[in-house]
């Protein structure tokens, strides 16, 4: 997704107008929503200073619209976050079980799975990481995602979650205690 998009989506999601936004970033009652218009179709590109404010304003993470430092395990878990949030679904999470037997291990690097229609026709390429911050975060966003499949959360939730993390982050610990992007039932 392109920063217009993510501002877009975001602005949508909080309920706000154009205006709206355009106002609570200090933007003239005149235009406020034919800048934030242009912003969102890519015809302008606001500059940082300027995504912070739009960040503050949608009470959001600023690095759903750029990264600080590119290339570390938090920019690499938001382009995964934007990926499924323009594709839902497209990005299954699944827990692999460890198979006690070491024989032979290293010649066969094949992941088996039980045949159903949840499974695309093509076998799924998978991929594993071996790198702790990454591992901690995978886990947690597979908790979240099994947490809206069971209706534990709400795609709205998962939403805020997804938005304003790492900020959000429970450290991937079972979440059946309030933390602070989920609404109280």
């Amino acid at each position: 997704m392109t920063v217009g998009e993510k501002i877009k989506k975001i602005r949508t999601f909080r309920g706000m107008t154009q205006k709206e936004l355009g106002l609570a970033i200090g933007f003239e009652e005149k235009g406020a929503d034919n800048r934030i218009a242009q912003y969102e179709t890519n015809y302008r590109v606001p500059k940082r200073e300027l995504l912070d404010k739009i960040a503050q304003a949608l009470r959001v993470d600023r690095q759903n619209f750029y990264t600080v430092q590119p290339g570390c395990a938090e920019d690499f878990m938001r382009t995964f976050f934007w990926l499924d949030e323009d594709s839902p679904g497209s990005i299954r999470l699944f827990q692999l079980v460890r198979n006690p037997g070491k024989i032979g291990a290293s010649d066969d690097t094949a992941v088996r799975y039980n045949d159903t229609d949840d499974w695309p026709a093509q076998p799924p390429v998978g991929i594993y990481f071996n790198y702790g911050l990454v591992d901690d975060f995978m886990r947690e966003w597979l908790l979240r995602q099994q947490e809206l499949h069971a209706g534990e959360i709400t795609r709205e939730e998962y939403f805020e979650w997804k938005i304003n993390w790492p900020s959000t982050c429970d450290d991937g610990k079972e979440s059946k205690y309030y933390v602070p992007w989920r609404k109280e039932k």
